[in-house]
C-alpha cells in the first residue's frame, strides 16, 4: 500500500512545520537552506516523524530540486496519511503546532 502527497516548499523558513494548503499541495515552510539536499533532507525526517514510518519508507517521487514536490509514502494508508497531516496542522486544541509528532493512538 503506498500514499502520495504533493507539497509546496518554502526552504529555509524559522522552523520546519505544516502551513495548510496550497490548492491541491500542502505547504511545508521548511528551516533547512535549499542547499546540497538539506531541505529534501529535512522533509523526509519531518515526514517520518509525523507519520511514525522509517524514512527509507518515504521518497521524493518527483520534484527532487524544485519547490514542487510528490512525496510517496510506502506501507501507508492513504486514510492514515490525511489524519497524520491534519494532525501535524492542528493539536487537540485547535492550534498549530509544529512538533511532527505522530497522532495519538486509538485504544
Amino acid at each position: 500500500m503506498k500514499a502520495r502527497i504533493s507539497l509546496k516548499i518554502n526552504a529555509g523558513a524559522r522552523t520546519t512545520e505544516l502551513a495548510g494548503r496550497h490548492g491541491d499541495a500542502w505547504k511545508l515552510r521548511v528551516a533547512a537552506p535549499p542547499v546540497d539536499g538539506k531541505a529534501n533532507e529535512a522533509i523526509i525526517r519531518f515526514f517520518a516523524k509525523l507519520t511514525g514510518l522509517h524514512a527509507s519508507a518515504i521518497r521524493i517521487a518527483s520534484g527532487f530540486t524544485s519547490s514542487n514536490k510528490i512525496l510517496e509514502f510506502d506501507g501507508l494508508d492513504p486514510s492514515a496519511l490525511d489524519t497524520s497531516l491534519e494532525h501535524g496542522i492542528l493539536n487537540a486544541n485547535g492550534h498549530r503546532t509544529n512538533s511532527g509528532s505522530p497522532p495519538p493512538r486509538k485504544p
